[in-house]
């Protein structure tokens, strides 16, 4: 099936996963940025040969850093959230199996786990 545009506007769990990638991507972005900097000042300290690029070069290097930081990030972010949603859905799936189970079992006249006298001290006093 194919899907027209404007599609996803409507769909509730592709957007939160691009928002957990964005996310991603932002907190990558930001600590990997931080990481370039600290380089960069190292490299400025110590090396005449950094000393001596353009500005935009430096540049270069510190948002080459920032993207790579960006990428690793979403990447990391939308996989936790793809395992998430994976394991939310096993346990709905299974939950509505369980329930099922306890429907049969109750409609053959046996309480199941939610009975009112199943429980020890909830059984009334004689």
């Amino acid at each position: 099936m194919v899907r027209r545009h404007g599609d996803l506007r409507n769909d509730a769990e592709t957007n939160e996963a691009a928002w957990e990638a964005a996310r991603g991507a932002v907190w990558g972005a930001g600590k990997w940025g931080a990481f370039a900097v600290v380089a960069g000042a190292a490299a400025y300290a110590f090396s005449p040969l950094y000393r001596s690029f353009t500005i935009q070069f430096k540049f270069y290097i510190q948002m080459s850093g920032m993207i790579l930081g960006g990428m690793l990030g979403a990447d990391q972010r939308i996989i936790a959230y793809e395992h998430r949603i994976r394991h939310q859905k096993r346990i709905a799936r299974d939950m509505e199996v369980w329930r099922r189970y306890e429907e049969e079992y109750e409609s053959r006249g046996t309480p199941g786990v939610g009975g009112e006298g199943n429980v020890k001290g909830n059984q009334p006093e004689t």
